[in-house]
């Protein structure tokens, strides 16, 4: 049998013949195992639904939480504290609509709510060997789990409800390396980010990325999210991670997760996820990962990162015309010159969530540097946001609440909070904010605001210094 990548093993078990199979150039008909379902890109969805008189194929595939434009304060209010009136709007419109046609979800009142991205994997409604959709492009964070996972546009939304398959075109392969292991202090999170300036925010367009290599296997499951939601940054569709010991113990007794002998037989299948010795890829990167640092970005693209112990690039060196117009005018916008060290600009506020680090290994990392210190008098806000309430519980449980209140920060209830702005947590325009969200497009946390992507330990050290430092710098007076 020829050998085969794990995106093809995923593909051939979801593939639905159809008579278009003999033309290479149509999109192939997929079947969808899991659908994720938030506030913003279901309302079209269900209203498409209603108006075709069609109930969901399967109501109990899916499963539903709000995040994007819920409050991360005034909980206790529910809907009626969401300020703003379109917010409000579609987060109470999908509470009825899951009510109306039978889905589950997790609303503001219910201890499981949270980031679909992190509601999904900790519930463990994300298996190995599934297809998962959601409305949202950082659903590649489920290929963690060996699951082929990627974002949907509304009417997809809209498809999957009513027929529990799509039409997906097929993609490339590529295969992302990274030996040996980090080096001590470097995250996930430095590594999404070092990948990304490597290949850039297009270098993955077309292809489903696989990440492979010590580096990899010996990140925790958390850490493997990370990376994956990330390859939506490097123009992938999908990241995937192969199976092995770590996602098993992870998802073993998980509320969605197969139990008793279902869980055997789920388990010896879930072993074969990943691809065989010999599979052929489209595109190899082997990356070293001894050379990896701690890494911020200093533009207005994922791409335009450095390390931490750089200095901002100066677009006169850059040969190609194109990339210097666009980091002049990235330059421009982030209010930088070119030569200015990355451990001399001065920030406003502190940003930890998204879910990209909002679990709890990325509360303990930050916790971890800013135990027993404060935050620096120029830092205006500093905001902790758990990625869902359960991660909230357990961090309280573990103290974790304690030591960022007396650090200086605000401890607030789970949401995507300011990864975007489209709630009340958001930057002002010229504010500068170390976020450890994964998008720093001009405007994307606030109009006018000004981000620098992080990890959860060098935002922590950053909100001490009041400046952009590395992690190591958060444990020295």
């Amino acid at each position: 049998m020829t050998a085969q990548t794990l995106f093809d093993k995923l593909w051939q078990r979801h593939r639905v013949p159809t008579g278009a199979d003999a033309d290479p150039e149509a999109p192939s008909l997929l079947y969808i195992d899991r659908h994720l379902i938030y506030e913003v890109t279901s309302p079209q969805a269900f209203a498409g639904l209603r108006m075709g008189g069609r109930q969901p194929w399967r109501a109990a595939t899916a499963l539903a939480t709000a995040d994007h434009n819920v409050p991360t304060t005034a909980r206790g209010l529910g809907v009626d504290g969401i300020a703003d009136p379109l917010s409000r709007r579609q987060v109470a419109q999908l509470g009825r609509n899951c009510a109306e046609f039978g889905i589950t979800e997790f609303g503001l009142g219910d201890r499981r709510q949270g980031i679909i991205h992190v509601v999904g994997p900790e519930q463990g409604a994300t298996l190995p060997g599934m297809t998962v959709v959601a409305g949202d492009s950082h659903t590649s964070t489920h290929g963690a789990f060996g699951a082929l996972a990627f974002g949907v546009g509304t009417s997809e939304v809209e498809h999957v409800l009513a027929t529990q398959c799509l039409a997906v075109r097929r993609m490339k392969t590529m295969l992302v390396r990274i030996d040996p292991v980090l080096p001590a202090g470097v995250s996930a999170k430095d590594l999404a980010l070092h990948i990304i300036g490597r290949i850039g925010t297009a270098g993955a367009t077309g292809h489903a990325i696989e990440f492979a290599g010590e580096a990899v296997s010996h990140l925790s499951m958390e850490g493997r999210m990370t990376l994956c939601n990330m390859a939506i940054e490097a123009g992938a569709r999908v990241g995937l991670i192969g199976v092995d010991q770590t996602t098993i113990d992870y998802l073993k007794g998980r509320p969605y997760a197969p139990s008793g002998a279902l869980w055997e037989r789920a388990v010896s299948d879930w072993r074969g996820m990943h691809s065989d010795a010999g599979a052929v890829f489209d595109a190899c990167i082997d990356i070293d990962a001894r050379q990896i640092r701690p890494m911020v970005t200093w533009g207005t693209s994922p791409e335009m990162v450095v390390s931490i112990d750089a200095e901002v690039p100066d677009p006169a060196l850059e040969r190609d015309r194109v990339k210097a117009a666009a980091m002049s005018r990235a330059l421009e916008y982030m209010g930088l010159r070119a030569g200015t060290p990355m451990r001399d600009i001065v920030l406003d506020k502190v940003f930890i969530g998204s879910c990209t680090n909002a679990r709890i290994e990325d509360l303990r990392a930050a916790a971890a540097v800013l135990a027993g210190r404060r935050i620096a008098a120029n830092i205006r806000l500093a905001l902790v946001v758990p990625g869902s309430g359960l991660v909230k519980e357990q961090a309280e449980a573990e103290g974790l609440h304690r030591v960022f209140l007396h650090a200086g920060f605000e401890w607030r209830d789970p949401g995507c909070s300011m990864c975007l702005g489209m709630n009340d947590d958001r930057l002002q325009p010229g504010e500068r904010c170390a976020s450890t969200s994964n998008r720093n497009f001009e405007g994307r946390q606030g109009a006018g605001g000004r981000s620098h992507l992080v990890s959860p330990a060098v935002a922590a050290a950053s909100a001490l210094a009041g400046r952009l430092v590395g992690p190591d710098a958060g444990r020295v007076s």
